[in-house]
């Protein structure tokens, strides 16, 4: 069963706005088209990832798919997130459908992010996940996933979900799919396939959440059949 949660507005966003656009917001709010204003004291910050060194070594990427999307080395834009939001994944305790061929899972939540070898943590082929406990719910703002960038690369079949339940049967949220065959039978993907680089993907979800574990899944790539992740963080506070 899916999370529906609706997303709350921060009255600071109505600190400019005259009485009578207020007052057109209040009859929105009447007529059931806007959610509720959170609380006026909610603060914000612009949450910044720090990113590792680019890799301008190994092969161009041989694998073309109208549902790529564009690969864009500009430099994202910090996200806005509640204040006191911060990477909650960082040396909790990792899961995994199969052992590693190589690495080892705690190096995912480690906080050390490159290209090298000695980065890499190696799954075997087929559909895998792995799933971080962050030890009890989370408000969760965003999550950032690093596969591998040495060379440009796509993972095939990314799902990324959230659940208080640690055998992911009930109460579920897939926050991206871009499984579009439904190969992992959780729905036709509609998510666009991405290049790997060194900003990681960030997935956000489109309405609040929480939950305590995090599972992300994937299935091979254009380059060989294994499986691959470097890092995985996950924005939130504790609830």
């Amino acid at each position: 069963m899916l999370n529906t949660k609706v997303k709350s507005w921060s009255l600071g966003r109505w600190a400019s706005v005259g009485t009578a656009a207020m007052c057109m917001a209040v009859l929105a709010f009447a007529m059931g088209y806007m959610a509720p204003p959170a609380s006026a004291d909610e603060e914000t910050m612009e949450l910044d990832i720090e990113l590792p060194d680019p890799s301008y070594v190994g092969s161009p990427l041989n694998y073309t798919s109208p549902r790529l999307e564009p690969m864009s080395w500009r430099k994202r834009d910090p996200i806005e997130v509640p204040a006191g939001t911060e990477n909650v994944a960082l040396d909790k305790e990792v899961t995994a459908s199969v052992e590693p061929r190589m690495g080892t899972l705690d190096q995912i939540t480690n906080g050390e992010i490159g290209y090298a070898d000695e980065y890499l943590v190696e799954l075997p082929a087929g559909p895998q996940w792995v799933q971080i406990d962050l030890e009890q719910e989370h408000e969760i703002s965003a999550i950032t996933a690093w596969h591998f960038f040495e060379s440009e690369r796509v993972y095939f079949d990314i799902v990324v979900q959230v659940s208080n339940d640690p055998e992911f049967e009930e109460d579920v949220t897939t926050i991206f799919n871009n499984d579009y065959a439904n190969e992992l039978g959780f729905g036709e993907g509609e998510d666009p396939e991405y290049i790997e680089t060194h900003q990681g993907r960030l997935f956000e979800p489109e309405e609040d959440l929480s939950g305590r574990y995090v599972r992300l899944w994937s299935n091979g790539n254009n380059w060989n059949d294994y499986n691959h992740y470097i890092e995985v963080q996950v924005y939130g506070r504790p609830l």
